[in-house]
C-alpha cells in the first residue's frame, strides 16, 4: 500500500529556504538580502531578446515593467540570461518566476558563476546534479537556497527546460551579501610573500593555515612551512592535484617524501579553498569540502613554523614557482596578505607581487554528448596552401574524433583522433589508408595537453604538448578544405562534408588557432563565425568521478567523461564500487553453507574497513572453532640467557590487530592454551609471594595477568587451586611447591578481555636445578553473535526498531528467513522524502525499493519456488552511487542503475523497523524467524516488542504511530477490566450504592447542586461478579494519522472493600470558557466548548449491555438527612 503523498517541488523548495533562513547560530551574519531588484538595466545581458518590451533588464522578480520579465528570440537551450551583481558578492539563494501575465516560464535551469564573465563554472548539488526545479506557473515564485554559497560577481542562468505551450520567460532574484577579501597575485617567476614568525615559544594544541587559490598553471608552490634546521612541510600543485611534501632541509638532494595527495582539476582557474590545520598528533588537509587525517611522522613532534613562504621558496628550483592568485590568506587568524599591504616588518615581498587578481581570459568549449560539433572555416584566398591548426584538449575517454577536414586536391579525407590514449592521424583516399601516425600517451588523464598540424612544403608533422609528448614526421603534404570539424560532424543526412567513423569526443578545448590565427569562440556562441550544435561555450565541464574515489576497499578507479569504474581485482570484496566482501563473516557462516573444515579467508565486519584474514575453520566437532595461530604454539624449553634474571617471549599473530580484536568482540566464546611444564621451577610464588612469572594478554601490548589457566582473573591462582588438588595444599600452584620432580600447570584462559596471550614472562628459571617448559596454543573461537541473533515474529504488530540507518552514499544489508505467509515488510527505514525498504513481495518475490530524491526506485528477484516454504532463505540487498543490487539464495543478482548525475546521498532521520506489517487489507500472518545483518546499523537486541492496536506510517512523516483503541491492563490480572462509568459500592450493603459527582450550578445561584443517590441495581452474574463492558468506540480511519485517545477514566480506590468513587465536579460558568470534565464516556462537539455529562446509572444485564436505568431519585429535605431510594 503506497503511504507516499505527492510532491510539490516548489512548495518543498520554499518552505525549506523559509525554515533555513530562520535558523541560525547566534553571532552568524544575515546574508539574504535581495542583490537584483536595485540593479541598473546596464547589469543585464542575454543570449537574444524577442522585442525591447523583452529585454533582459525587465527580469527582476514580481516586477510588471515592459512585457513582465524576459523572452529570448527563440526557445532552445542555446539562450541564456546573465546579471554583473558589480562586485564579487556571496549567493547564498535564487529565486524564479515567469513571464507575468503569460503562458511562458522555466521548468528547470542551470545555474553557472564567474569572477569576470568569462570561464563560467557550473554549480552542482551534491557535486553532481547540475539542473535546478523551475516553476509551474507564471506567478509563482519558487525559491532554492544554495547548500554552499557561490562567490561570485556574474551570474548566468541557461534554460534547460520550459512550459510546452508557451516559450522561455523569466524573472528572478538572488539573495546574500557582500563579500570582503585581501587578494594577492603573483606572476610565477619570482614574487613571492615570506612571513616569519616571531621569536619565543608559540607551542599550541592546534595551528590552522588557510587559503583559497585559483591558478592556471597544473604545477607550482603554493606554501612552505620551515623549521629549524630545514626541516619543513611543502603544499605543491603537481599535475592539477595538491601534494603535501615532507622536505628534510632546504638544500637536500633527497627527494621529498609524500604525505598525502587530494583534489583534482585545481588549474581550472576557479577558486578553491585549502586549509591545514595541525593537532597535536595528526594534520587535518582539507581541500574545497574534502578533508583528509594524516598521521605527523615522529621528526614533527616537537616542530615548530619559524618562517612561511607563499608562491615560492629559495633553494628549491627544481619545481616551477606558484602563477595565480592568492586569496584571503590566514595563519591562527592573522591576515598574512593585509599585513604585507601595511609593509609590515615580519612580511618580505618579492617580485611582482600586485594585490588585485590580475587573470588572463581563456575561452573554452564543452563537447559533452554525441551531438556536439565545432564547424570552422578553413582554406581561405589568401592560405599558403598548406594547413596549420593548433588547439589544446582535455578529457577522460581513451577514443574520440578531434579533428577532420577534407583534401580537395586529392578527393581523400584526414582524421586526427584520440585511439587507446594516443593521438592518430590518418589520410584516406578512395576507401584506403594512404597515411598513419602516431604521437603521445596516455592523453585522456584529463590534464591539458596541445597539439599542433602543421603541413609546409611537402612536410606533414603532428605534436603533442609542444613536442615533450611526441613528435611524428611524415613526407607528405596536405591542403584544407573549406570546412574544419571539431569534435564531431553534423547529425545531417544529407551532410557530406563530413564522416566520422570514430567515436565522438567528449571534453574541452580551448586556445584553437587556424593558419596562426586565434579562434574567437565568443564569436562562435553569437552566431557571427562558423556553426555547432550542443557546444557549453566559455566553459570546461569537466568533472573528476574519481576525486575522491567511491571505490572503497582500495579498488582502483578509472573513469570516462560520463561514468566512473572500480576495478575489484585483488581486493577481497566486489560490486559497482568494491564495497561488499567476497568471504563469510565466520567459520560458523562457511558451515552453514555446508564446507567442510579447512582454511578460509573470513571478514569479521563484512563490508567495514577491516581487512579479510586467513583462519583455519575445524567443524569437525560439536562447534564451530575458528583458530589463530601465532609464531610458536609448540612445548618450549626454557633456556635463560647468561646475566638474565627472566625469561621474556612474545607471540606475533597471523592476523593484525584490529582483525584479532574483531574476531574476539564478534565470537560468543573464546580460549587459548596456558601450559607450564617445571622443576624447581616456581611459577606464581602462592599463596601470598609476589609472582616469579606472569603473562601480557588483551587489547595492545597487554595488561599484566597474576592467574594461570583454568583460574580465575586476578585470582593469582591455577586451576589446582581452585579445584583444591594442588600437589601441595599449602601452595595453589602445584610448580609452587618448588620440588625436583617434574608437575604441570596448564588450562584454559577463557576471559575474552584478556586475551589473545601477548607475551610470558618467566623468572623462577636460572637457579641451580631449575628447568621449565611453557606451551600457549593458538587462539580458538567458536559462535558468531552477528550470525545466530535470531528473532521471532508472530504477529502482526510484532517490530524491532533501531537508530536511524546510516549509508547515505553506500550500505548493504542481509540477513536470513523463513516465514509461512505469503508476502510482508522484513525492513523499513523513512526519511522525511527518502526511505528504504525490503519485503516479500509476493509468495516468490523479494523487493528492495528506495528512494534518494531522484523517485522511487525498485530491484525485484523472482523465485521459481515458494518462500513461504518455512526453510531459510538468504536475502543480500546493497545500494551505492552507481547501483542497488539484490540477491537471493544463490539466483542471479538483480541490479538496477542509479541515474546519471541524480541524487547520491540517502538522507533518513527515523528509526529503523525491523518487522513484520501486512500489505492488504486481509489479516497476515507472518510466522518466522528472522536473522538480520545490518553493517551500517548493528543488531543489538532481540526483544520484540508489540504495538496494542493498528499501527500506520506514512511515507512523508518520520513519525511512527502508535497504539489504536484503548487497552486497560491490571497488573495481576489480565482478564480484569473495569467499568467506565459511575459505580459506587458500600462495604455492608449490596444494595445502596449512589452516584455522586455531576455537580451542576445554577444560573442565578452560587451554591453548588448535587444529585445524591442514582442508586444502581445490579444483577449479579451466576459465576461472575464482575461485568466487563467497553464504553467508547474506537473509530480507525486508513488514511488518517489517527490520533487516539483513551475515552475512559480514572479509577479511585477508597480504604473500604473496593468502594469505587467518581468524584469531580463540573463547573460551568456563563461567561467564561468551560472547564468540563466526563465522569464516564467523554463526548466533545465541534461547535460547543460545554461539556455535557452523562448523569444515570448503567445496570447492565445478563444478555443486555445496552438497558440502563436510572432508578431512584434524590429528595432533600430540610430537616432530614436520610437518603431516599
Amino acid at each position: 500500500m503506497d503511504l507516499w503523498t505527492k510532491r510539490v517541488a516548489g512548495i518543498i523548495a520554499q518552505v525549506v529556504l523559509l525554515l533555513c533562513s530562520s535558523y541560525g547560530t547566534t553571532g552568524e551574519e544575515v546574508c539574504d538580502s535581495a542583490l537584483v531588484s536595485n540593479l541598473p538595466p546596464s547589469s543585464f545581458r542575454s543570449s537574444s531578446q524577442l522585442s525591447s518590451s523583452h529585454a533582459p533588464g525587465f527580469a527582476k522578480l514580481n516586477r510588471r515593467d515592459g512585457a513582465g520579465g524576459w523572452s529570448p528570440l527563440t526557445s532552445d537551450r542555446y539562450q541564456w540570461l546573465e546579471v554583473d551583481l558589480g562586485e564579487r558578492t556571496k549567493i547564498t539563494a535564487v529565486a524564479t518566476q515567469g513571464r507575468y501575465g503569460s503562458s511562458d516560464w522555466l521548468t528547470s535551469y542551470l545555474l553557472m558563476f564567474s569572477d569576470t564573465g568569462h570561464n563560467w563554472k557550473q554549480y552542482r548539488q551534491e557535486d553532481s546534479i547540475g539542473s535546478f526545479p523551475g516553476n509551474s506557473n507564471a506567478d509563482s515564485v519558487v525559491q532554492y537556497k544554495l547548500q554552499q554559497p557561490a562567490i561570485a560577481r556574474f551570474l548566468r542562468l541557461s534554460p534547460l527546460d520550459w512550459n510546452p505551450s508557451g516559450r522561455i520567460g523569466l524573472r528572478l532574484e538572488t539573495y546574500g551579501c557582500p563579500y570582503t577579501s585581501d587578494v594577492v597575485s603573483l606572476d610565477g617567476g619570482s614574487s613571492s610573500l615570506v612571513y616569519r614568525l616571531s621569536p619565543g615559544p608559540r607551542r599550541t594544541s592546534r595551528e590552522v593555515v588557510s587559503l583559497k587559490f585559483k591558478t592556471l598553471r597544473n604545477s607550482g608552490t603554493l606554501l612552505h612551512a620551515e623549521g629549524e634546521g630545514g626541516l619543513g612541510l611543502s603544499l605543491e600543485l603537481e599535475r592539477g592535484k595538491l601534494q603535501l611534501l615532507l622536505r628534510q632541509g632546504r638544500t637536500s638532494s633527497s627527494e621529498p617524501r609524500r604525505l598525502s595527495s587530494l583534489g583534482s582539476l585545481l588549474d581550472d582557474q576557479h577558486w578553491h579553498h585549502l586549509s591545514v590545520e595541525r593537532r597535536s598528533s595528526h594534520l587535518n588537509l582539507t581541500v574545497d569540502k574534502h578533508t583528509e587525517r594524516i598521521q605527523i611522522p615522529a621528526e614533527f613532534s616537537h616542530w615548530d613554523i619559524k618562517q612561511l613562504s607563499v608562491g615560492a621558496f629559495q633553494d628549491l628550483v627544481s619545481k616551477r614557482n606558484f602563477q595565480g592568485c592568492i586569496e584571503n590568506l590566514l595563519s591562527n587568524g592573522l591576515n598574512l596578505i593585509d599585513l604585507a599591504k601595511h609593509n609590515d616588518q615580519q612580511v618580505t615581498v618579492t617580485g611582482n607581487v600586485t594585490f588585485s587578481c590580475a587573470e588572463s581570459v581563456s575561452v573554452a568549449v564543452t563537447f559533452p554528448g554525441p551531438q556536439s560539433f565545432l564547424q570552422l572555416p578553413g582554406a581561405t584566398a589568401s592560405s599558403s596552401g598548406g594547413v596549420s591548426v593548433g588547439f589544446q584538449f582535455r578529457t577522460w575517454n581513451k577514443a574520440g574524433l578531434l579533428l577532420t577536414f577534407d583534401l580537395p586536391q586529392e578527393g581523400g579525407v584526414v582524421w586526427l583522433f584520440l585511439s587507446e590514449a594516443r593521438l592518430r592521424l590518418q589520410i584516406h583516399k578512395h576507401g584506403r589508408a594512404l597515411l598513419e601516425l602516431s604521437a603521445g600517451s596516455a592523453l585522456n588523464d584529463g590534464q591539458w595537453h596541445s597539439v599542433e598540424l602543421n603541413s609546409r612544403r611537402g612536410r606533414l608533422t603532428v605534436a603533442v604538448d609542444e613536442g615533450e609528448g611526441g613528435v611524428a614526421h611524415a613526407s607528405h603534404s596536405v591542403t584544407v578544405g573549406s570546412q574544419l570539424f571539431f569534435g564531431g560532424c553534423p547529425a545531417e543526412e544529407d551532410n557530406q562534408e563530413c564522416k566520422n567513423p570514430f567515436n565522438i569526443f567528449q571534453g574541452c578545448l580551448r586556445l584553437l588557432s587556424v593558419e596562426n590565427q586565434p579562434v574567437d569562440l565568443i564569436m562562435v556562441q553569437q552566431r557571427l563565425l562558423g556553426n555547432y550544435s550542443h557546444l557549453q561555450i566559455d566553459m570546461c565541464g569537466i568533472i573528476d568521478r574519481c576525486s575522491p574515489s567511491r571505490c572503497e576497499h582500495g579498488g582502483r578507479c578509472s573513469q570516462s567523461w560520463t561514468v566512473f569504474h572500480c576495478n575489484c581485482s585483488d581486493s577481497g570484496y566486489s560490486g559497482a564500487t568494491c564495497h561488499s566482501s567476497v568471504y563469510e563473516q565466520s567459520c560458523e557462516a562457511y558451515k552453514h553453507s555446508g564446507n567442510a573444515s579447512g582454511h578460509f579467508y573470513i571478514d569479521v565486519d563484512g563490508s567495514g574497513p577491516i581487512k579479510p584474514q586467513l583462519v583455519y575453520c575445524n567443524m569437525t566437532e560439536e562447534n564451530t572453532w575458528m583458530v589463530i595461530q601465532h609464531n610458536n604454539s609448540e612445548l618450549t624449553r626454557v633456556r635463560p640467557s647468561p646475566g638474565v634474571n627472566q625469561h621474556s617471549v612474545h607471540f606475533d599473530y597471523s592476523t593484525k590487530e584490529e582483525q584479532l580484536l574483531a574476531v574476539i568482540s564478534q565470537s560468543e566464546h573464546c580460549e587459548q592454551d596456558l601450559s607450564y611444564r617445571c622443576r624447581k621451577s616456581r611459577l606464581l610464588n602462592t599463596p601470598e609471594g609476589s609472582p616469579f612469572s606472569w603473562w601480557l594478554g588483551g587489547p595492545g601490548p597487554g595488561r599484566v595477568q597474576s592467574y594461570w589457566g583454568g583460574a580465575h582473573p586476578a585470582s593469582q591462582q591455577c586451576v589446582c587451586g581452585l579445584q583444591g588438588d594442588c600437589v601441595d595444599p599449602q601452595h595453589y600452584c602445584n610448580c609452587d611447591a618448588d620440588r625436583m620432580e617434574w608437575a604441570e600447570d596448564s588450562g584454559l584462559l577463557t576471559h575474552k578481555e584478556s586475551l589473545p596471550v601477548r607475551s610470558l614472562v618467566l623468572g623462577d628459571v636460572t637457579r641451580p636445578g631449575s628447568e621449565a617448559a611453557y606451551r600457549v596454543g593458538p587462539l580458538r573461537c567458536h559462535g558468531d553473535k552477528n550470525f545466530w541473533n535470531a528473532a521471532f515474529f508472530d504477529k502482526e504488530t510484532s517490530y524491532l526498531h533501531f537508530p536511524t540507518f546510516h549509508g547515505e552514499l553506500s550500505a548493504d544489508i542481509s540477513f536470513l528467513f523463513k516465514t509461512t505467509a505469503s508476502s510482508g515488510v522484513f525492513l523499513e527505514n523513512l526519511g522525511i522524502k527518502d526511505f528504504i525498504r525490503i519485503e516479500l513481495s509476493s509468495s516468490t518475490q523479494v523487493l528492495f525499493s528506495f528512494d534518494v530524491g531522484n523517485g522511487p526506485l525498485e530491484v525485484r528477484v523472482e523465485s521459481s519456488s515458494p518462500l513461504n516454504d518455512n526453510r531459510w532463505h538468504r536475502v543480500r540487498a546493497e545500494r551505492n552511487v552507481k547501483e542497488a543490487a539484490l540477491r537471493l539464495d544463490e539466483l542471479p543478482v538483480a541490479t538496477q542503475e542509479a541515474p546519471a548525475d541524480g541524487h547520491l546521498h540517502l538522507q533518513l532521520n527515523s528509526q529503523l523497523f525491523i518487522e513484520r506489517r501486512r500489505n492488504s487489507t486481509k489479516a497476515q500472518q507472518y510466522e518466522g524467524a528472522t536473522e538480520r545483518r545490518c553493517n551500517s546499523t548493528k543488531v543489538q537486541h532481540t526483544k520484540v516488542q508489540q504495538y496494542e492496536g493498528a499501527t500506520e506510517r506514512r511515507r512523508n512523516s518520520t513519525k511512527a504511530q502508535q497504539y489504536e483503541g484503548a487497552t486497560e491492563r491490571r497488573r495481576n490480572s489480565t482478564k480484569a477490566q473495569q467499568y467506565e462509568g459511575a459505580t459506587e459500592r458500600r462495604r455492608n450493603s449490596t444494595k445502596a450504592q449512589q452516584y455522586e459527582g455531576a455537580t451542576e450550578r445554577r444560573r442565578n445561584s452560587t451554591k453548588a447542586q448535587q444529585y445524591e443517590g442514582a442508586t444502581v441495581r445490579r444483577q449479579r452474574r451466576r459465576n461472575s461478579t464482575m461485568v466487563q463492558q467497553y464504553e467508547g468506540a474506537t473509530v480507525r480511519r486508513r488514511n488518517s494519522t489517527k490520533a487516539q485517545q483513551y475515552e475512559g477514566a480514572t479509577v479511585r480506590r477508597c480504604n473500604r472493600t473496593k468502594a469505587q468513587q467518581y468524584e469531580g465536579a463540573t463547573v460551568r460558568r456563563r461567561n467564561r470558557t468551560k472547564a468540563q470534565q466526563y465522569d464516564g464516556a467523554t463526548v466533545r462537539r465541534r461547535n460547543s466548548t460545554k461539556a455535557q455529562q452523562y448523569e444515570g446509572a448503567t445496570v447492565r444485564r445478563r444478555n443486555s449491555t445496552k438497558a440502563q436505568q436510572y432508578e431512584g431519585a434524590t429528595e432533600r429535605r430540610r430537616n432530614s438527612t436520610k437518603v431516599q431510594q
